[in-house]
């Protein structure tokens, strides 16, 4: 059983920054893809960030420059640097991990999922 624990969510100020982590356990890690969605209120889950077996990455438009994904796989986890936050990254964000590498990320390949830990984002 696939089970995925992020952290790292919190409020912060525009332009201020967050490190999102999440913890692969119960699966060969080096195995999946991995990525970064997220969901804001009202609208659809999106991929934001993506990084395959063989470390190559895949980001939404709205966070190229400012989002960064990388992987530990001697720890298992999963990491996101997250810059020059704006409020419209307010969401919930999900770890999501996949045996299909497709770019950008497609929703319907992950079927094993974190809890979600929660970014806002102030004005």
């Amino acid at each position: 059983q696939v089970q995925l624990v992020e952290s790292g969510g919190g409020s912060v100020q525009a332009g201020g920054s967050l490190r999102l982590s999440c913890i692969v356990s119960g699966a060969t890690y080096g195995r999946y893809s991995m990525a970064w969605f997220r969901q804001a209120p009202g609208k659809e889950r999106e991929g934001v960030a993506a990084l395959d077996r063989d470390y190559m990455t895949s980001y939404a438009d709205s966070v190229k420059g400012r989002f960064a994904i990388s992987r530990d796989s001697a720890k298992n986890t999963l990491f996101m640097q997250m810059n020059a936050l704006k409020p419209e990254d307010t969401a919930m964000y999900y770890c999501a991990a996949s045996l299909i590498w497709r770019s950008p990320p497609y929703t319907p390949d992950f079927h094993h999922w974190g809890q979600g830990t929660q970014v806002t984002v102030a004005s």
